[in-house]
């Protein structure tokens, strides 16, 4: 088990909630700790590429009726 230098198991028990996880839950006994971490390192190293795309801010009503006008005039064979 990998903990970068840190200790982040107390007593054999985890309880984590984060934003993406809507309920709290329980990982208690060491083989099930070390299993989650392996998991959080491995799921690290497969993040997704960020992609760039082109993008403008659009203020104001006027910009807005424009912008529509040239999506309408792209979109309008669909």
């Amino acid at each position: 088990m990998n903990c970068n230098g840190r200790t982040i198991l107390t007593k054999e028990v985890f309880i984590m909630a984060t934003s993406s996880i809507t309920k709290n839950f329980v990982i208690s006994g060491k083989e099930q700790v070390e299993m989650f971490v392996n998991a959080i390192e491995e799921s690290a190293k497969n993040r997704p590429v960020r992609t760039p795309v082109a993008a403008r801010q659009i203020k104001g009503e006027e910009e807005l009726r424009k912008f529509m006008k040239e999506w309408e005039k792209a979109n309008a064979d669909q």
